[in-house]
């Protein structure tokens, strides 16, 4: 799974005029399940994001985890993370899992993110989303659960 991580001091995501996740500080999650992905992968993924050190310490340093500031996250589906940008001007995303899968990995990926403790908000899975966020350092992560050519 592919994951871009950004720690926030809010953000919230919007459907048809209705928000349906709001967080306060924490960590805003665009997710996206690639072919081949598994339960395993979301659970590795959340597992290592919950324990991601990006938020300050007393000294200043990015030495704290969302867990340990207390933050929540706001997880959205981003099929777009699986682009093929390697020929054309047009991104090709072949590489994302089946939408089927990539909902049902979404899903367990945010319950493995509520399993380890923490406060989750998510979209809606293959809405058209407005989201919104402020961005805090910015602090921005990407991540992957596999080596991908």
């Amino acid at each position: 799974m592919r994951a871009v991580i950004q720690r926030v001091r809010h953000a919230d995501v919007v459907v048809d005029g209705v928000t349906l996740g709001k967080i306060g500080q924490g960590l805003m999650i665009l997710v996206c399940a690639m072919q081949g992905d598994g339960e395993a992968e979301a659970e590795k993924l959340a597992g290592r994001i919950a324990k991601l050190r990006i938020f300050k310490d007393e000294a200043g340093k990015m030495n704290r985890s969302v867990t340990d500031v207390g933050g929540a996250c706001l997880v959205v589906s981003q099929f777009t993370l699986a682009a093929d940008t390697s020929r054309g001007n047009r991104p090709g995303f072949s590489s994302a899992a089946a939408p089927e899968l990539g909902k049902e990995l979404y899903e367990h990926f945010s319950a493995s993110l509520r399993g380890l403790g923490l406060p989750v908000e998510t979209g809606e899975f293959g809405a058209d989303m407005a989201v919104s966020l402020l961005n805090d350092g910015p602090i921005t992560i990407w991540m992957d659960t596999a080596d991908r050519a």
